[in-house]
């Protein structure tokens, strides 16, 4: 065929390429509004609301686990914070309250002499508020937007909020102190350890405190090998399973309205070259993305010293939505729905899926048991489950914990 006859064939070929795509987007917006908002669960998990804790079985300790709430209401009506409530008369001082990073939107918590840190103060000091009486722990994270987007200048940003926090919650732990990957231990309870990673830490650009990238792994799996017959809980705020957009999965809304991942209400059509985003986010990544090369070699080298434990529990925020993944032996748990929402693919290897607010909270029981259960806040009750699933069967003979290793760093005056 000559070079003639090849180019004008080309616009056909376009034509052709660009129907294709637009009947695949059309059979993608179908499929997702048959499931959108919904709760997703595995076929071989529908029959979770028949499965309860053992009645004999004493519950030990309770940990909620909340990401991503740094814009929640500062008027006294967020429904999450009204349901963290809840949860926290229901506990007790048995319990654990872990905030998994991204408190303070959209940037952290800026200098003193900035317009936006009126409104930063009034989001963090709500969220530090809802928490003041509990009489249990309670554990901050840090996630990318307390790093200031992950700018170079985000440690700044990092060590303002650790200090605000100090300094209006001292009861309250950040962890891990100053900025450091971790790993920090924290006794939960007999057999129960808490153990806290940093992972802002291995994607922040610019400055950060100096560490080897590779020991904390190192120091992780000593962690996990000397407390093999604990029940562990491992929390950062990046995830390593998701069906989500930082794991690459997007709308057929996003593929045509591309710019509306960045604000919701950009609705800019760019058919077609609107595909290239969402494939170079898949592809590529974004820094805060699990294909950016940073955050996929810190994936890689975390999951390969998690799939040697069995039954440790992995939870962060980050993608805004609930999502529970069994792999390997390991429960990967994506609690970012603490204030926003965003879309969540059903499927895949995922037994449970959802694009709604609420949190996990993960349940100790004295006969070894341990269990997952997913609160929303639609009526506003603590016991409003929408899943729940028994993570670790027991019984557990724990030895004696291993001591807190707490990182002191100075920090900078807020």
């Amino acid at each position: 065929m000559s070079l003639t006859a090849t180019l004008s064939l080309l616009p056909y070929l376009f034509l052709a390429a660009g129907a294709v795509l637009a009947l695949w987007l059309l059979m993608r917006f179908w499929q997702e509004r048959q499931y959108r908002r919904r709760p997703y669960v595995a076929p071989s998990r529908n029959d979770w609301h028949q499965h309860f804790p053992a009645p004999t079985a004493t519950l030990l300790h309770r940990v909620a686990l909340l990401g991503d709430p740094g814009a929640v209401a500062t008027d006294g009506t967020d429904p999450i914070l009204q349901l963290l409530a809840s949860w926290q008369q229901s506990t007790g001082p048995a319990g654990t309250v872990v905030i998994l990073g991204d408190n303070v939107y959209p940037v952290g918590l800026p200098a003193p002499d900035s317009p936006a840190r009126s409104a930063a103060e009034k989001r963090l000091t709500a969220l530090l508020d809802a928490v003041g009486n509990f009489p249990g722990r309670v554990v901050l994270l840090s996630g990318n937007h307390d790093w200031n987007k992950g700018r170079p200048d985000g440690y700044e940003y990092l060590l303002r909020q650790e200090a605000y926090v100090a300094e209006h919650l001292p009861t309250a732990l950040y962890l891990p102190q100053g900025g450091v990957p971790g790993p920090v231990t924290l006794p939960l309870a007999d057999g129960v350890l808490l153990v806290v990673l940093n992972t802002q830490w291995w994607v922040q650009q610019g400055a950060r405190p100096a560490a080897d990238p590779k020991e904390p792994f190192r120091q992780l799996h000593q962690i996990l090998e000397a407390n093999r017959h604990q029940r562990v809980l491992v929390a950062g705020h990046h995830p390593l399973y998701s069906n989500a957009m930082h794991g690459g999965k997007f709308t057929a809304k996003q593929h045509v309205f591309p710019l509306t991942t960045v604000h919701k209400r950009a609705y800019v059509p760019l058919p077609l070259i609107g595909s290239l985003l969402p494939l170079y986010r898949k592809v590529v990544g974004a820094a805060e993305d699990m294909a950016h090369p940073r955050y996929r070699k810190m994936r890689r080298r975390l999951l390969r010293v998690l799939h040697q434990f069995p039954n440790v529990i992995y939870a962060a925020g980050h993608d805004h939505n609930l999502q529970y993944f069994e792999r390997h032996g390991g429960h990967y748990l994506v609690s970012g729905a603490g204030s926003k929402t965003a879309f969540v693919q059903k499927g895949g290897t995922a037994t449970f899926v959802h694009e709604h607010k609420g949190f996990f909270s993960v349940d100790f029981y004295d006969n070894g048991e341990v269990w997952l259960r997913t609160l929303e806040p639609a009526s506003h009750q603590e016991n409003s489950e929408v899943f729940r699933q028994r993570l670790v069967p027991g019984p557990v003979i724990a030895p004696p914990l291993v001591a807190p290793s707490i990182v002191k760093k100075p920090l900078l005056p807020a």
